[in-house]
């Protein structure tokens, strides 16, 4: 917290996104396995000195954010950028807010170093942004054809966020002309007269705009490959149904357990948690729970699969090896791949599924019971590439 107040994180996210086309506004598009606007959030959340994180959205996208960003403060924009900011203002002066950080969430990458910088030059100005040289030749285009070169000397690239003691860009946003629109919130607060700081950029912080920049900030994110293996055994016994990879079978015996005891998800469900250090299946559905009696395995594997998206992760690849003497696992082979594809939600062909014997050997070798061992590759983000 600052030393005058509060310290709050205005996010922008109100637009529509016309110009990356395909109907879903960018700023709630998938990136990294999660939404655009969720990773500026998560760099305020993290930040020590940012108190209050408030996101501007449209009115008819309120509770799509808020069932996004669980638990966060999420409030209806304006029909345009200044008025959706103007609005957040207006909400953070009533929350004891001092100074003000106002991002555009179509910036998705910022580092700590960044809001540092800009919270260092309020030090000593009304407002402070950061900037980027510009390092390309200039021209005017003239139809399709070159015009006169721009001279770069004195010319820099403005980024989000830029920060602002708070009164002061309420006063700019109060005395702007209500015809005209600003491009930003540091153009207002200079034209009232008010001194805005400039502070060194990070070229992570491109703006997302057209469909080719998802391309391009997909590349731009780090990603740390995770493998961990599932196990899991259960004993057959008569009067049972045999549940297997999420496809009932027919068999004079089934698996007994406290749930539909699918000893295939099972195993793959364990190894699953076991990429996101989240424990086994036993944690999340203990046998005690009298809720979990007689349960359809699926929607085990389901709950696995959303803490990994939760995570921003992506499920690569799952194999698994069902081990037993009977029944015959090939015919069923196909069902089981699409069951679990499906459950996961990837595509089949990252989904292996094979069977084998112990030679008789075993308790799975006298028809005891069946095991199957599970391995599962994801891929989590860890934040933008340096």
């Amino acid at each position: 917290m600052s030393q005058d107040g509060k310290i709050a994180a205005l996010i922008v996210a109100a637009g529509g996104g016309s110009r990356m086309g395909g109907g879903v506004p960018k700023q709630f598009r998938d990136l990294g396995g999660r939404p655009m606007l969720g990773w500026s959030h998560a760099a305020f959340t993290s930040h020590p000195a940012v108190d209050i994180i408030l996101t501007m959205v449209a009115e008819e996208q309120i509770d799509h954010a808020r069932s996004l960003l669980p638990g966060a403060w999420v409030e209806a924009g304006g029909a345009s950028r200044r008025e959706s900011v103007a609005r957040g203002l207006r909400h953070l002066a009533l929350a004891g807010v001092t100074q003000v950080l106002i991002h555009d969430a179509a910036r998705p990458f910022l580092s700590a170093d960044v809001i540092d910088r800009v919270l260092a030059g309020l030090g000593s100005a009304d407002g402070a942004m950061p900037v980027l040289p510009v390092a390309d030749t200039l021209a005017r285009s003239l139809d399709d054809a070159l015009g006169e070169t721009v001279p770069r000397d004195g010319v820099v690239r403005v980024q989000t966020p830029q920060g602002f003691h708070l009164q002061a860009v309420i006063a700019a946003h109060a005395a702007w002309p209500a015809e005209a629109e600003a491009t930003d919130d540091a153009q207002m607060v200079r034209r009232l007269g008010g001194r805005v700081a400039l502070v060194q950029g990070d070229a992570m912080l491109e703006k997302i705009t057209y469909p080719d920049d998802m391309t391009g900030a997909d590349m731009r994110l780090t990603w740390e490959t995770r493998t961990a293996m599932g196990y899991d055994v259960h004993r057959l016994e008569d009067g049972e149904e045999l549940w297997l990879g999420g496809v009932l079978i027919p068999h004079h015996q089934g698996l007994s357990g406290h749930s539909d005891a699918d000893v295939a998800l099972h195993a793959l469900t364990d190894a699953l948690l076991g990429t996101i250090a989240a424990g086994d299946i036993g944690t999340h559905f203990p046998p005690s729970d009298p809720q979990w009696k007689g349960a359809e395995s699926g929607q085990f594997l389901e709950h696995a699969a959303k803490l990994i998206a939760d995570k921003g992760g992506r499920i690569d690849f799952v194999d698994l090896t069902i081990i037993c003497e009977a029944p015959k696992i090939g015919p069923h082979r196909a069902a089981m791949v699409e069951r679990i594809a499906g459950l996961l939600n990837i595509d089949p062909s990252r989904v292996s599924l094979k069977a084998t014997t112990t030679e008789r050997l075993g308790f799975t070798g006298r028809g005891e019971g069946i095991a199957t061992q599970a391995v599962a590759t994801v891929r989590l983000p860890g934040g933008a590439a340096a």
